[in-house]
């Protein structure tokens, strides 16, 4: 029998942002007519949650605020005002290990992601070791798992990020985030950088993990037509706010805003007469 307790953690959002604003000084010159300095606003007021187990898509055009929003629910990037809430407690309270790593970020490059000079095994081994997830004795055969995961064999646990191809190296950063057993992936434009047959690899195996381990995702893309492949709700952004949500399928089938109307206007169609 569930207690009223159990109901109330249930209904907590796994994220809760909550009317953040985030600005940048405005570099001397730089098309501020006459140099003058002042604040660049690359969040003002946004407002989301995601629910357990919810695969969530944030999309928009580049510079609309999407990284800076991921940036700034992990904790890299603090923001003006405004609160950002983690299983109901604010990201800057979270101080030990356990609950940092429920939050796994992927990156958008995996080169620059991954360290060159570390072989794949050693990169995934290390996290193991210093968060004690599993014995020395296991450790290799727990990176073993880790790449079976993602859809790549054995033999890459000795190769360096130089011999990999761009879908692999992803796939090897996904490997690298599922090893800290995170809740929630934020996941930074992870396709945008491949190849179209490369894109729908990784989003297959996105959306399988998010079925087999349960995960909660934050997916930032600019390419709605891959949001509507992955996600459950949507919102969309424009210079640093959003400016509609709702679930995808409702989002794309009826467009209250003008801004999404042109995203969705922009999505090559194979039928489109010219």
């Amino acid at each position: 029998m569930s207690t009223d307790q159990d109901v109330e953690a249930a209904e907590v959002p796994v994220i809760d942002v909550r009317n953040v604003r985030v600005t940048f000084p405005r570099r001397h010159g730089g098309g501020d007519p006459g140099g003058r300095r002042g604040r660049l606003v690359a969040l003002d007021g946004v407002s989301l949650s995601v629910a357990r187990g919810e695969c969530v898509g944030v999309v928009g055009e580049s510079g609309c605020g999407k990284s800076t929003l991921v940036r700034t629910i992990v904790g890299l990037q603090k923001p003006d005002s405004g609160d950002v809430m983690v299983d109901g407690r604010a990201i800057p309270t979270i101080s030990d290990r356990a609950q940092r790593r429920r939050l796994q970020l992927v990156f958008q490059d995996p080169f620059s992601a991954l360290n060159p000079v570390l072989r794949i095994g050693t990169m995934l081994g290390e996290l193991l070791r210093v968060h004690r997830l599993v014995p020395r004795r296991d450790i290799r055969a727990r990176c073993g798992e880790l790449l079976e995961s993602v859809g790549l064999s054995l033999d890459y646990l000795d190769a360096y990020p130089h011999a990999l191809s761009g879908g692999q190296r992803q796939r090897v950063s996904i490997a690298r985030a599922l090893a800290l057993q995170p809740s929630v992936l934020l996941a930074d434009e992870v396709v945008s950088a491949l190849d179209v047959s490369v894109q729908a690899d990784i989003l297959n195996l996105l959306i399988r993990l998010h079925e087999e381990l349960g995960l909660t995702i934050l997916f930032i893309s600019h390419n709605l037509a891959v949001v509507r492949q992955l996600c459950d709700r949507v919102f969309v952004m424009n210079a640093g706010r959003v400016v509609e949500s709702g679930p995808t399928e409702r989002v794309f089938a009826e467009p209250a805003h003008s801004y999404t109307r042109t995203l969705l206007d922009s999505i090559p169609r194979i039928d489109r007469r010219w």
